[in-house]
């Protein structure tokens, strides 16, 4: 709602913009917040960065609007009105924070700023301050010009998309409660009492050499010290921060990263390297060989260890994982369950909280534990700390033993075909119902019948050997996700990647993949 105040009349916040010219009054003065940054359980715009063509999406006075809206609905849904922030590494994430702040504080807020920041650290800080509420501004591993915010009101868990849905009315119409009153208290140094936490126990056994690249994002500031403090002999790799990211952004999911670390690991015959993303949450695995271990595998490999201590577990992992959940026999022998759930950690996160499971899995590289191994929240650097503790109980192994140990599958790397933000679910509803035709009437797929179609997000196809294909829309970025797996052959696989591609192909909407296999 626009401000024409007159004598007698309440002064209201002005109406955000879904657009705005940059290098107008109009930027400077009004609040811009594109619609499409409130994602399903995050909220990621563009900032714009030196050199960019492309349009913000978001302003700082936007970053305020947003700051007022989480604090109005904390305040409608009875949460307690504190809260945690922080920010990344990026040249623009401090201002983005202090805007959000202010807005946090016109809503009625007490803000606790623990500064530069992983976001598992702001999700510790909820615990170690006992706030129930957090917003971290990170883009995570986006390119460089993205900012977001990752946000929550009752730890361990983050939004989902009933929390985004409700935010993102209360900013786009404006239906803000400005309480006032609010107040901010800057938490000098807290990255020790995060470093203590993870440091206070028993040091690895194995003396274990470790490439540690995180990217030039933000985990350069701690991870190389947290490793180095367990007793490893540490290996760092791209660890100075520089939020241009001159090699590559810093993701354990992209393949350039991860040749990185495998490189590195050669070079220093290390026994293991560990990539963390932009923010820390994520962590990416290389073995002694160099071979590049995508998270999902990791995770069949932490499974098998931790069945092996604390019997007979539940496991919540995301649909763009393996099969080898299920039909791993050595996993099946230990008395281990798994749930196939919606992919994004705000997703897998919750539901490794609902159904009490010991640890969830994504193969984008969010790892989740629950008691005792941690919170319950997404760490890279926890992560990193139960793969050595797993070398520490296999002595005579090292992580490429245990690796071939696992029945072989043949998968792709996580491809993403661009599709714009405001018809990637569509595209995503006709597949779908495409492949659920197809079943009905026998039609085969890559020369197979469909055994099975999930749904929980986007669709997976299952062929009768096994042979899998997933399509689902990317929950941060104009993108589809495409992520092939073949228990039988890498021939399976790309017959399958064929046969999928045939089918986003019938929707013109879908452009060109950020890789192929």
């Amino acid at each position: 709602m626009d401000s024409n105040a007159m004598d007698g009349e309440s002064i209201v916040y002005p109406r955000v913009r879904p657009i705005l010219l940059p290098n107008s009054a109009d930027f400077e003065s009004l609040p811009l917040v594109k619609p499409t940054g409130f994602r399903e359980y995050d909220a990621r715009w563009w900032f714009g960065c030196h050199g960019s063509s492309n349009a913000p999406e978001l302003n700082l006075m936007g970053a305020q609007a947003v700051g007022i809206g989480i604090g109005t609905l904390a305040r409608r849904r009875g949460v307690p009105m504190e809260i945690v922030t922080g920010h990344d590494f990026r040249g623009y994430s401090s201002a983005v924070k202090m805007a959000l702040v202010s807005g946090l504080m016109a809503a009625g807020m007490r803000v606790h700023d623990i500064g530069l920041a992983l976001s598992p650290m702001a999700y510790f800080a909820q615990f170690k301050l006992d706030c129930a509420c957090v917003a971290m501004v990170t883009a995570s591993h986006n390119e460089n010009g993205w900012t977001g915010i990752k946000m929550g009101f009752e730890r361990p868990v983050t939004f989902g998309p009933d929390e985004m849905s409700a935010l993102k009315e209360i900013v786009l119409s404006g239906d803000f409660d400005l309480a006032g009153g609010g107040s901010y208290y800057f938490h000098e140094d807290f990255a020790r009492y995060y470093i203590d936490e993870l440091t206070r126990r028993p040091k690895i056994n194995r003396k274990l050499k470790v490439v540690v690249a995180c990217g030039n994002g933000t985990a350069g500031a701690f991870a190389p010290a947290i490793l180095q403090a367990l007793g490893c002999e540490v290996i760092p790799l791209d660890t100075q921060l520089d939020h241009s990211f001159p090699r590559y952004n810093p993701n354990p999911e992209d393949m350039a990263m991860l040749h990185a670390m495998g490189e590195a690991v050669g070079t220093h015959r290390a026994d293991i390297a560990f990539g963390f993303d932009g923010d820390g949450d994520r962590c990416g695995v290389v073995d002694n060989v160099g071979r590049e271990l995508f998270a999902d595998k990791v995770g069949v490999l932490l499974a098998r260890d931790l069945a092996k201590i604390h019997g007979p577990s539940l496991f919540v992992v995301d649909v763009k994982s393996t099969g080898l959940f299920s039909s791993d026999p050595a996993l099946k022998q230990l008395g281990a369950e798994v749930d196939y759930w919606k992919t994004g950690h705000s997703y897998i996160k919750r539901r490794v909280r609902d159904l009490k499971a010991l640890a969830g899995f994504e193969k984008s590289g969010h790892f989740f534990f629950n008691a005792p191994i941690g919170r319950g929240y997404d760490d890279g650097l926890v992560t990193a700390i139960a793969v050595m503790d797993m070398l520490d109980r296999n002595p005579g192994k090292t992580l490429a033993d245990l690796y071939e140990e696992m029945p072989q599958t043949w998968s792709s790397p996580t491809m993403a075909p661009y599709c714009r933000d405001e018809v990637k679910y569509d595209v995503v509803e006709r597949i779908m119902r495409r492949f659920t035709t197809m079943k009905e009437i026998g039609e085969m797929v890559a020369g197979q019948p469909i055994s099975e179609l999930l749904t929980v997000n986007g669709v997976r196809v299952t062929t009768s050997d096994g042979t899998w294909g997933l399509v689902r829309a990317s929950s941060n970025k104009p993108e589809l996700v495409v992520v092939i797996e073949s228990p039988v052959s890498k021939l399976r696989m790309h017959e399958m990647f064929s046969a999928i591609d045939s089918v986003i192909r019938q929707n013109p909407e879908v452009g060109a993949y950020n890789q192929s296999i």
